[in-house]
């Protein structure tokens, strides 16, 4: 069993475990009770009603997040030609056809996100046991399979981030860094939320966000009011 320091069991003593906080103090809380070891990453974890065994109850999508992640991502995409070339322009940290395919298929991950053109989906689509798993397969969803290559690696190193929903029903995100104030942190959560709402399938029945914590990356979660769908960027009563 998992044991915690004595830094981790002082910060969870501050977090009342029966209460449900607004998104803006459970943020607040969570960046007090991080360590000043290092930019620890603030993510928020949600559980969903729904059974993502059923094709049209898998929630997936993608948002941007109006304050960014506080990370460059390291994007790599699956082109050749004028299109690889503008993907090199548009800041593409890899970028290749075959070479680059056989070299992922051997086990190579170091990217956070991956985008391919559609006519190399073929062969990008056998590379499914080494990039499923890892959410990291280009899909037309998620605007990830395009012509428009250089307009996704923008969006993408401008802090827009990808996000699906695991077979438990659990969906996890990142909104920041610690270093990020309440605010920008509050801003980054409600356009994550505002999306997870417009993406409820209509055959998803009873609660649809059944709960959700906040956390930075060593620390522990603080609860969410997964309820409130007002003001969320304000820590005032709902």
């Amino acid at each position: 069993m998992a044991t915690h320091g004595k830094n981790y069991r002082k910060a969870a003593e501050r977090i009342d475990r029966t209460a449900l906080y607004a998104p803006a103090t459970a943020i607040r809380l969570a960046k007090e009770t991080a360590s000043t070891g290092f930019d620890q990453t603030v993510e928020v974890a949600f559980r969903l009603g729904v059974d993502p065994r059923k094709a049209d109850q898998m929630v997936r999508g993608t948002v941007s997040l109006p304050n960014g992640t506080g990370k460059t991502a390291r994007v790599l995409v699956f082109a050749v030609g004028e299109r690889a070339q503008q993907a090199l322009d548009a800041g593409a940290d890899e970028v290749g056809g075959d070479e680059l395919i056989e070299k992922v298929a051997a086990g190579y991950t170091d990217f956070d996100s991956a985008i391919a053109t559609p006519d190399l989906m073929g062969k990008v689509g056998r590379l499914g046991r080494v990039l499923g798993p890892r959410g990291l397969m280009p899909n037309p969803r998620t605007g990830t399979v395009t012509m428009d290559v250089a307009k996704a690696v923008g969006e993408i190193k401008g802090g827009r981030i990808d996000f699906r929903v695991d077979k438990n029903g659990n969906l996890h995100a990142i909104i920041g860094k610690a270093s990020f104030t309440v605010e920008k942190l509050a801003e980054n959560y409600a356009a994550l939320f505002e999306e997870l709402q417009r993406l409820k399938p209509a055959s998803s029945k009873g609660r649809y966000l059944i709960k959700g914590t906040v956390s930075t990356t060593m620390g522990p979660g603080v609860p969410l009011d997964v309820a409130r769908t007002r003001n969320l960027t304000s820590e005032d009563a709902a």
